[in-house]
C-alpha cells in the first residue's frame, strides 16, 4: 500500500499522486458535492474488495461507480432512452442511475454485488472530476465511512472513521449538498426511486414526463438490493435517534429545525430559518456533533416532508431504525 499521507490539499500535485495510488490498487478518499467518497479502481476485484473490507460493508450491498460522463457510462451499461433524458439534465450532479450491465462490462462483479446491474454517477465536484480524469479509471466510490454510520461531509470526518484505511484523503472542504445522491433504477419499464437524495422526485418526473415509482422497502437481506443506501438501519450515530420529537427527555440532545421553543444543554439547529437546503448540508455534521459521551439520545424535531425534506427524513428514519 502507498504510504499513508492523511489529509492533503486537493491541489494538482496531490490529485496526480492520488491517481497513481488508485492505479496501484490503493484506496483514496475524495470530495463530491454530496458526501466524501471512498475511491478504488472499479475494474479491480482486489481494490473493490478492499473497499468492502475498509468499510465493513455487507458484500450484498452494491457500490456506486463514478464515471466521467455519458459516453463512459455507455461503455459499462445499457442506456435506455430515459437514461439519456436524465443524464442530459442532471449529470454531472447528485443522480445515480441503476442500469443493466453490458455483457462485456469490465467492471468488477463485486461492485454489482453479483447482480446484472450497475449503479453509475457522474459527480459535479471539480476535485472528483479531476481525479477521474487523472486516473482514467471508473471509480467505485461509496461514502467514506464505516458501514452504517454517519456519512462524512468533511475530510476530518473521513480521517476520524477510516484514516488508517486510505492512502490519502483529498481535502476539498465541506460538501455542498451534504446528502447522498438520488438513486433511480431504470431496470424496469417504470423508473423506480431506490433512494431519495439531492434531486427531488418532482424534478425527475417533470424531466421524464411520467411518474417515478417508489421502490419497496428493503431490510437487512441480500435479495433485491440493486442500489446502495437501502438498508433499514443506516447513517446511524452511536446514540439512539428519536425522530418527530415535540418534547425533550432526560439526557437527550436536540437536533432542531426552524424557530423552536425547545431547548437542551446540547443542541444544534439544522436551519433556524427553516431552509431545507441548509438543513441537508448540515445534517450529518450536526449528528456527529451531538453524538457525544454523556448523551442518552438525540431528539430530532419534525422536518417537513417536501423537497429535500424527503431525503432528510429518509436518512433520519434509517438512523433511528433498530440495529
Amino acid at each position: 500500500m502507498t504510504q499513508l499521507r492523511g489529509i492533503v490539499p486537493a491541489d494538482a500535485a496531490h490529485i496526480a499522486a492520488a491517481a497513481e495510488a488508485l492505479k496501484a490498487g490503493d484506496l483514496v478518499a475524495f470530495p463530491t458535492e454530496t458526501v466524501y467518497g471512498l475511491g478504488g479502481d472499479a475494474c479491480s476485484d482486489r481494490a473493490v474488495a478492499r473497499i468492502y473490507e475498509a468499510k465493513g460493508r455487507p458484500s450484498f450491498n452494491p457500490l456506486i461507480v463514478h464515471v466521467t460522463g455519458l459516453a463512459a457510462a455507455g461503455d459499462l451499461a445499457e442506456l435506455p432512452p430515459a437514461a439519456f433524458v436524465l443524464a442530459e439534465l442532471f449529470w454531472p450532479g447528485p443522480l445515480t442511475l441503476v442500469l443493466p450491465r453490458r455483457r462485456n462490462c469490465r467492471l468488477s462483479l463485486l461492485v454489482s454485488a453479483g447482480m446484472d446491474s450497475v449503479a453509475l454517477r457522474v459527480p459535479a465536484h471539480p476535485v472528483a472530476r479531476a481525479l477521474l480524469a487523472a486516473s482514467n479509471l471508473p471509480l467505485a466510490g461509496p461514502s467514506a465511512n464505516p458501514s452504517g454510520r454517519i456519512s462524512p461531509t468533511t475530510a476530518q470526518h473521513v480521517a476520524d472513521g477510516l484514516g488508517d484505511k486510505v492512502a490519502m484523503i483529498l481535502d476539498g472542504g465541506p460538501c455542498r449538498i451534504g446528502l447522498e445522491s438520488t438513486v433511480v433504477s431504470l431496470l424496469e419499464d417504470v423508473p423506480q426511486l431506490l433512494r431519495p437524495g439531492g434531486i427531488e422526485v418532482a424534478s425527475l418526473e417533470a424531466a421524464l414526463g411520467c411518474g417515478v415509482a417508489l421502490a419497496p422497502q428493503v431490510g437487512d437481506v441480500a435479495a433485491g438490493l440493486h442500489g446502495p443506501g437501502r438498508l433499514l438501519s443506516h447513517y446511524a450515530p452511536d446514540r439512539p435517534v428519536r425522530v418527530g420529537a415535540v418534547d425533550m427527555r432526560p439526557g437527550e440532545a436536540l437536533l432542531a429545525f426552524g424557530p423552536t421553543a425547545l431547548t437542551a444543554q446540547h443542541m444544534a439547529n439544522l436551519s433556524p430559518a427553516g431552509d431545507l437546503t441548509e438543513a441537508a448540508a448540515n445534517l450529518f455534521a450536526m449528528l456527529r456533533t451531538l453524538d457525544r459521551p454523556g448523551i442518552t439520545g438525540i431528539a430530532v424535531m419534525p422536518i417537513p416532508e417536501r423537497g429535500l425534506g424527503v431525503a432528510i427524513n429518509d436518512r433520519l428514519r434509517r438512523a433511528a431504525a433498530p440495529r
